[in-house]
């Protein structure tokens, strides 16, 4: 079975945006969370013995699934999220776009290659990749099926069986995929769904698995780390960011402008790449802030159809932005739109905010909310060195029409986007994650399908040479051949030649 029920409790499912209870979950303890390990780990020795092909054959047919029940997704999305239906429509697109990019890249992107031998010519060598077995994946609330589907669907396009725990405000979600998964695969408790609270995810981090995937705040990531250490279970972590955007002079004023709006206040800003601190050059700082007012002002919240904003889903998490925006104020920064005052129950309006210094804890923390401050900067290198200046790293962008890339290669980011902003997310080639606090491993792309297999190395003996360095039963003189090799080899001679031959051919 695809979501395990037996529990002795439930949990309440609200819609954040009026407080009424929409369903119950089970709450899984882990008894039970150990139990559909237990089956998953059966269930991935007989999905690995497919192969890619069949593999790629039912992905695609739990695919066009999850197409086919795109409008129950979206309207449930929209209830448990809080987020508009348009948002959520693109994000079930953008789920299926990755879902669809893995199971059919998997097999050339995990292929066996060869390698070069380098001075063992008589040895053909060559790295291949096989499944993990089992792979537990912890999800957020922010993007209940994008995020999540970036692990789901790479590490069982890789070959391995999946143990989900959504995250507690979006459990209905998760239980929507895990059925119509049910449905569609030939090997049973493939994808497994465990709902609950923080004790179930410890309980699958604590777990028998092969690897762990998290996505969440960097606290519970270092939560979630220490207890797969326990098992030495390796992790992926997605965690938080505090990503920059910088304005260059020389920028489309008009684009820049209308990519921050949407950078910072599209899903309410809670996106872990959306754009939390504008640095802006001082020539075009007051022309630029003026073209963001004027587009905020048009941005309607609530959880109508045809509002842009809606519901925060985490009511902690406007106790948060709230107090960031509290902390700003007091230090000096002016509020040009939204603000405090203007927050209603889970509705925060887009909030933009100047004159900030970078002692506020708006502009060195998460907010996770929609409030977008801006600074002037005399210079794009200040901007770069206020931008690298972060615990995080996670996603970044640069607008602007000299030297962008070269600005894009000194920032500190496991992303950058250039004259846009978020869009590496939605690109299923691209691997997606961070440094430092924003944590490590890589989803999505090549990268991410790697993420959930081991490399295997194989070193295969063709023909005898005269020379064999794996046997004690060396010829005398041996000794003085490996220093005459040493020398010639690697001390200035043959490596070196051959080294600048190669750099002046392709020069």
């Amino acid at each position: 079975m695809a979501i395990e029920h037996a529990a002795s409790e439930i949990m309440e499912c609200k819609n954040p945006a009026t407080g009424e209870v929409i369903g119950t979950v089970p709450i899984v303890g882990a008894e039970q969370v150990n139990a559909a390990v237990r089956r998953a780990r059966l269930a991935a020795e007989g999905w690995a013995s497919l192969g890619f092909a069949r593999r790629n054959e039912e992905l695609t047919k739990w695919r066009r699934a999850l197409a086919r029940r795109s409008d129950d997704l979206i309207e449930l999305i929209h209830l448990e999220n809080g987020k508009p239906r348009l948002d959520a429509a693109q994000e079930v697109m953008n789920a299926l776009s990755h879902l669809s990019h893995a199971s059919s890249r998997a097999a050339k992107a995990l292929a066996t290659k060869r390698v070069s031998s380098g001075l063992l010519k008589n040895f053909r060598t060559t790295v291949s990749y096989h499944p993990l077995g089992v792979v537990g994946v912890i999800g957020p609330w922010n993007f209940p099926v994008f995020t999540p589907m970036g692990s789901i669907a790479y590490a069982l396009a890789a070959g391995n069986a999946v143990v989900f725990k959504p995250s507690e405000l979006t459990s209905m979600i998760g239980q929507l995929l895990g059925e119509t998964a049910a449905t569609c695969f030939s090997v049973p408790n493939l994808l497994t769904v465990v709902t609950g609270n923080g004790h179930t995810g410890a309980a699958l981090a604590r777990a028998d698995l092969d690897k762990i995937a998290f996505t969440g705040s960097s606290r519970t990531g270092r939560r979630v780390m220490a207890a797969a250490a326990e098992n030495l279970t390796p992790v992926l972590l997605e965690l938080g960011g505090n990503d920059p955007m910088i304005v260059a002079s020389d920028a489309d004023l008009d684009q820049a402008a209308e990519a921050a709006v949407y950078g910072a206040f599209a899903n309410s800003g809670q996106a872990c790449v959306a754009v939390e601190r504008c640095y802006v050059e001082a020539p075009v700082y007051r022309e630029f802030v003026e073209r963001v007012v004027d587009q905020v002002r048009d941005i309607s919240v609530g959880a109508d159809d045809g509002a842009k904003i809606g519901a925060m889903t985490m009511p902690a998490q406007v106790a948060i932005v709230r107090e960031h925006l509290d902390d700003a104020i007091a230090k000096g920064a002016t509020v040009l739109c939204g603000g405090p005052s203007e927050i209603n129950g889970s509705f925060i309006p887009p909030t933009v905010l100047t004159d900030v210094s970078e002692d506020m804890r708006i502009m060195r923390e998460e907010t996770f909310g929609p409030v977008l401050p801006i600074a002037s900067i005399g210079s794009v290198d200040e901007g770069i060195e206020r931008a690298n200046d972060s615990d995080y790293g996670l996603g970044s962008s640069i607008f602007g029409k000299s030297g962008v890339r070269a600005v894009a290669a000194r920032l500190r980011a496991g992303m950058t986007a250039i004259n846009s902003v978020m869009v590496f997310a939605g690109v299923p080639m691209l691997p997606f994650g961070g440094v430092g606090e924003s944590g490590f491993g890589r989803i999505h792309g090549d990268e991410g399908l790697r993420e959930f297999s081991r490399a295997k190395a194989t070193a295969e003996k063709r023909f005898s040479i005269p020379i064999n360095p794996m046997t004690f039963r060396q010829p005398k003189g041996a000794l003085g051949q490996m220093r005459s090799m040493i020398s010639q080899f690697y001390g200035g001679g043959v490596i070196d030649r051959a080294q600048s031959t190669i750099g002046k051919l392709f020069s």
